[in-house]
């Protein structure tokens, strides 16, 4: 339950409704939120008349509105790598055939920002928008050996370390063990980590001075490709993340240069 007040929690409310990826009635809602039937309703009231939320009277259900969408847009054209990155994600899945992923950490989890589907896609977990574990997940992983002490001690603390296969990093010291051998290398792997039968390998974005603003990915199901075929495509997906790290500091992440006056 958020502590940030009324605002806090209405959005909380808003986080509830998309969490069901459905329209969903108000008893559902009931049955799963911490908050008093008339408080629930009157924030739903709230949202709905804000254009937050949708409300079909017919179906008597509750889905995300139109503002939330349109605002959700801005965010994802301003704030996000996915502008940059999109001409490079479509030469890199041209080129590999296997899905690719775009990922940013958001609140020391993974927001996959953006994706390209494979030739032959598989259903996974990941979708443009969604949050996902950053202990466990390629990008995630990629992300975190690249954060400065101090941030990366608060991010591995909000991690869960649930085993979500037998291949799970589930310990604190197993995650920074391998986060060291992820910044000696320079690129990652989940090795069916977070789904079983789905592997990727995975590399940073950074600016030129090693500044971490996001991960990409190249992943497939084990069942057509392996580590090995992975490892094989990290000099490109290395240089991929290179050329979207320099056009995105060059775009909204200027460095400040001092520059030598001679006389």
């Amino acid at each position: 339950m958020s502590g940030d007040g009324t605002v806090g929690k209405a959005l909380d409310v808003l986080d509830q409704v998309a969490a069901f990826e459905r329209p969903v009635r108000f008893g559902e809602l009931q049955d799963h939120s911490a908050y008093p039937k008339a408080t629930l309703y009157r924030f739903l009231q709230t949202l709905t008349n804000q254009g937050m939320l949708s409300y079909d009277s017919d179906r008597q259900t509750y889905s995300l509105g139109m503002r939330l969408v349109r605002l959700a847009h801005a965010a994802w054209t301003t704030s996000s790598l996915a502008p940059i990155a999109r001409p490079h994600l479509d030469a890199l899945s041209a080129e590999t055939g296997e899905t690719v992923h775009l990922a940013q950490l958001d609140s020391s989890q993974v927001l996959y920002v953006d994706k390209r589907n494979a030739r032959q896609p598989v259903e996974m977990y990941s979708q443009a928008g969604k949050v996902g574990p950053a202990y466990c997940t390629g990008v995630g992983k990629a992300m975190m050996a690249f954060l400065d002490e101090a941030e990366l001690d608060r991010t591995i603390q909000q991690q869960s370390f649930h085993r979500f296969t037998p291949t799970t990093l589930a310990s604190e010291s197993d995650l920074r063990d391998e986060l060291a051998n992820i910044r000696a290398r320079g690129y990652g792997f989940d090795r069916e980590e977070h789904e079983p039968g789905i592997v990727c390998v995975a590399v940073p974005i950074l600016t030129e001075n090693g500044r971490m603003l996001g991960a990409l990915s190249v992943t497939g199901p084990t069942s057509r490709t392996s580590l090995e075929q992975l490892e094989d495509w990290a000099p490109r997906v290395i240089d991929t993340a290179t050329r979207i790290g320099r056009e995105a500091q060059a775009w909204r992440f200027p460095e400040t240069r001092t520059e030598k006056v001679t006389t």
